[in-house]
């Protein structure tokens, strides 16, 4: 196979694609997924001291997380059909930018509104950026090398939670919350510079339309990716979004701990996207159905051996093994659902997990508020059930073939 491969946009072809080009624009994709996943979980490590600083609930300040997913889910589909027609460079550089403004304002915000608005700039710039950087490995690097690019633009996502939530809740004991977020927006500016830098102008190829998002939503394939997607996301940022207090109020373990909690259950969510990545292709049905019941029995089981740490720290570990696996798992359900249309998938995706986190973490800070974090564990633990079920009641109605 040749070095280099063409494409074309409307019968003009494009330069040729070179893996001496291509790959310093993956990673500088994956740079940007990764600023965009830590800028959106990076207020979980640091939840109760924003909460401390305006005086709100920890119920209230996990409005941190509902405020980009519910704005992502919009412009997921928005933001893509409306800039259609543009560069998708010119855009993945103004998402970036938008992101940068938005740490900034969350770093400077005399007050809590003000961090809200900077999290609706974030939540318009997690909708548009990914849902265009996620189906891009295809037009950056040749054939043979989409498989291997697609694995590293997806390894922002527990990259993410490896770095953002343990070093942001670091920073944040030792300079405050403000300076993690100061750091966040540094991060983010460099990023916007390695875009301008290696990633070539990127017309589009094919134009997502309405009617291209209406059509995949009549699909049964892509009716029962949004059910799993929903049901699994739930349960996870139901309850991972109000791990901190959990291991501050059950585990009594101190900020320095649970820092190192928070890392480790990273690093093991590294190796779940590589073990998941590596298997979903063949078996999604069974990776998804796997990390859910593993999510299930962890989160079940925190309330009882979480109140020791080295019960609490091995639950953590087998969590980010688990969840680590779905959002490829995910993803690929999507991708199946509409091969033709990736960057349509791309935007279901988006929208949907996106809209997920939001409404799992809402409905978490209202039994927080009302209850204990052990009961939002529990309540997490019961979700999950039901998506293994779901998956269940799929493998019979389908047969067993994994492919179908």
């Amino acid at each position: 196979m040749s070095a280099t491969t063409t494409a074309s946009v409307n019968g003009t072809p494009l330069p040729p694609r070179s893996p001496l080009t291509g790959w310093p624009a993956v990673v500088s994709v994956m740079l940007g997924i990764f600023a965009v996943v830590t800028t959106e979980i990076l207020p979980i490590g640091l939840l109760t001291s924003i909460g401390s600083s305006f005086a709100v609930s920890d119920g209230m300040a996990g409005l941190v997380m509902t405020m980009p997913g519910f704005l992502a889910a919009i412009a997921a589909p928005l933001v893509t059909v409306a800039t259609a027609r543009l560069d998708r460079r010119l855009m993945l550089c103004a998402f970036m930018l938008l992101l940068a403004l938005a740490n900034f304002l969350a770093a400077a915000a005399p007050a809590y509104w003000l961090v809200l608005i900077s999290r609706i700039m974030v939540g318009i710039t997690i909708g548009g950026f990914w849902s265009i950087g996620a189906g891009l490995a295809g037009r950056l690097v040749p054939p043979a090398s989409v498989g291997r690019a697609t694995a590293v633009i997806f390894s922002a996502v527990p990259l993410g939670s490896v770095l953002g939530v343990p070093v942001g809740t670091l920073i944040g004991n030792y300079a405050g919350w403000r300076t993690a977020f100061t750091v966040m927006g540094v991060l983010t500016v460099g990023v916007l510079v390695m875009l301008l830098l290696c990633v070539p102008p990127l017309p589009p190829v094919r134009a997502t339309r309405l009617r291209v998002l209406g059509g995949m939503l009549r699909g049964v394939d892509t009716r029962f990716a949004l059910l799993l997607t929903f049901l699994v996301v739930l349960a996870h940022f139901g309850t991972y979004t109000y791990v901190t207090p959990f291991l501050e109020q059950v585990t009594h373990a101190d900020a320095g701990l649970i820092t190192t909690f928070l890392l480790l259950y990273g690093a093991a969510g590294i190796l779940g996207n590589f073990l998941g990545g590596a298997w979903t292709a063949r078996y999604p049905r069974s990776v998804f159905g796997l990390a859910a019941a593993l999510i299930s029995t962890v989160t079940l089981l925190l309330p009882a051996l979480g109140r020791w740490e080295t019960g609490a720290v091995m639950l953590l570990i087998v969590w980010g093994i688990a969840y680590g696996a779905v959002p490829v798992a995910s993803q690929t359900w999507f991708s199946k659902a509409a091969p033709h249309a990736p960057e349509a998938a791309s935007v279901l995706f988006t929208a949907s997990f996106q809209a997920t986190i939001s409404v799992g973490a809402l409905v978490g800070g209202i039994v927080l508020d009302r209850t204990s974090p052990s009961a939002v564990m529990l309540l997490g633990g019961c979700t999950a059930v039901l998506m293994v079920l779901a998956v269940g009641a799929h493998r019979v109605g389908q047969g067993r073939d994994e492919r179908s």
